[in-house]
C-alpha cells in the first residue's frame, strides 16, 4: 500500500508532473525501439547495405 500511495503522490497528484512523466516516457521508449528496430534490421540485412558494400564502388582519392 504504501509504494502505490507514494507513486500516487510524486507522479499522479500533480498532472503537470504526470503529463511531463507520459512524455519522458514515450521518448524513452521511442529511443529505445528505434535503436533496437536499427540493430534488427542491420543483422537482417547484413552484406546488402551500401555500408558493407561501399567499399567495392568507391575507390579513395589518395
Amino acid at each position: 500500500m504504501a509504494l502505490s500511495q507514494t507513486i500516487y503522490n510524486t507522479v499522479f497528484r500533480r498532472n503537470y508532473i504526470f503529463v511531463g512523466a507520459v512524455f519522458v516516457g514515450a521518448f524513452a521508449f521511442e529511443m529505445a525501439f528505434d535503436t533496437i528496430s536499427d540493430k534488427v534490421w542491420d543483422r537482417l540485412n547484413a552484406g546488402r547495405q551500401w555500408k558493407d558494400i561501399r567499399h567495392r564502388y568507391v575507390q579513395d582519392e589518395e
